[in-house]
């Protein structure tokens, strides 16, 4: 996946321990019966972190989204560590927050820590029956091989229908110290943008006010996860959760300054980076597909064109048969729910392949279908809209939709 560099930010490895004092593990417990595949995962911090989270907002939540609102609301924004199961989601069990709480409790045992400090979250079929014991048996093992190197194991064991792990850190300077900030993702189908989507964990060592955190965690996802769609479908179980342990050594950010915007910056790329993974690996995809709205008269409008064009499942039908039907786009764009003068409009396609124009204010113009199919034919294709009637962008990310993506969701319990 080709990532955009930005001036000041290096990207390193290490995913959610490159922050220094993150540790991680991930491991198969049981509860995948596929023994070659991971279904636990932890991040600790021995250092007490300043944490913030957002969450999905379908109107049916998963236990642990409810256990982890809870230890937040009870720590004042405190937490040391994670604990999250795949195949899994822990949602409409009846048992389901008394499980999630006693797992919080055996990762606290272990760490010897507050049941909450620990954040909780799973993912995996909604409404099957979980039961306790898989998280102690493979809990006191998880915590014991816990290592600067477990972001490995442990971006693998937050993996349901993803096909590739998902990691992405930046190096940055604030104030003259060095800091990192890096995380891991989880998601491939049921993404649509409505928060959040999918199961993301982010670290730093930077020093960030709880309020601050939840200030560019909030308007971050807005134009990141929210400006992802796979299929139109809405997880029960949507998290993001962001840990500063503060660390790098620089003075706490506490308010809306140039620090501020520094670290902002440095969570954008990130989650950015994060979301165009999630949407190359969408289910069944063969491309990833990006929107980019300028000359829009606000962030507003511009992400509402992004992502109705993004969303549109004739247009993911198009780009998956590699067809330049422009009129996919044309609609899209026309029943977006926004403001703006249709006959200013211009569209161009683009990829490694080269670029061309398919719109110019509001007419499709003529092209040529040779170029177009060795523009489409690319695994990254970018579509360029411009609105012609201000100065914001945004974007939004997708993918094709394919066959295999009928043949996933056809057979996901087993």
């Amino acid at each position: 996946m080709t990532m955009e560099q930005f001036e000041g930010y290096s990207y390193v490895e290490g995913g959610v321990c490159a922050a220094k004092g993150f540790v991680a593990n991930g491991l198969n417990c049981g509860i995948n019966r596929d023994k070659s595949k991971n279904d636990l995962a932890m991040i600790y911090s021995e250092t007490p972190c300043n944490a913030a989270a957002v969450y999905t907002q379908n109107k049916v939540k998963g236990a642990p989204i409810l256990v982890t609102k809870s230890h937040l609301e009870k720590t004042n924004g405190i937490a040391k560590a994670v604990i999250a199961n795949s195949k899994n989601a822990n949602t409409c069990n009846a048992n389901g927050v008394e499980i999630a709480e006693e797992a919080c409790g055996l990762l606290a045992k272990e760490l010897g820590i507050q049941k909450e400090e620990v954040i909780v979250a799973s993912t995996g079929v909604i409404g099957e029956p979980l039961s306790i014991e898989p998280f102690r048996n493979g809990i006191p093992a998880l915590a014991a091989g816990s290592s600067k190197e477990g972001h490995i194991e442990a971006a693998k064991a937050i993996m349901t229908t993803d096909t590739v792990k998902k990691e992405v850190a930046v190096e940055f300077q604030i104030q003259g110290k060095t800091c990192y900030l890096g995380g891991m993702a989880k998601g491939s189908g049921m993404i649509h943008p409505n928060m959040a989507t999918t199961l993301n964990f982010i670290t730093t060592d930077a020093a960030i006010s709880s309020e601050m955190l939840h200030e560019a965690l909030s308007d971050i996802v807005k134009i990141t996860y929210n400006c992802l769609s796979i299929d139109g479908d809405t997880s029960t179980n949507d998290m993001v959760s962001v840990m500063a342990n503060g660390l790098a050594g620089n003075a706490p950010i506490s308010k809306k300054d140039a620090d501020y915007e520094i670290f902002r910056q440095a969570l954008y790329i990130v989650m950015a980076n994060m979301t165009k993974m999630l949407a190359a690996d969408g289910e069944g995809a063969s491309k990833m597909l990006e929107c980019t709205c300028s000359g829009a008269k606000d962030v507003e409008t511009a992400i509402t064109v992004a992502k109705s064009v993004i969303s549109s499942d004739l247009f993911k039908c198009a780009m998956f048969g590699e067809d330049a039907n422009c009129g996919r786009i044309f609609c899209a764009i026309g029943y977006a729910d926004a403001d703006f003068d249709i006959m200013k409009v211009n569209v161009d396609l683009s990829s490694r392949a080269g670029k061309m124009a398919v719109c110019r204010n509001g007419y499709g113009v003529e092209f040529s279908e040779d170029l177009a199919s060795k523009i489409l034919a690319e695994d990254e294709i970018y579509i360029d809209i411009d609105l012609q009637d201000g100065d914001s962008t945004a974007k939004a990310w997708g993918c094709d939709l394919t066959y295999d993506y009928v043949k996933i969701n056809g057979d996901y319990r087993s």
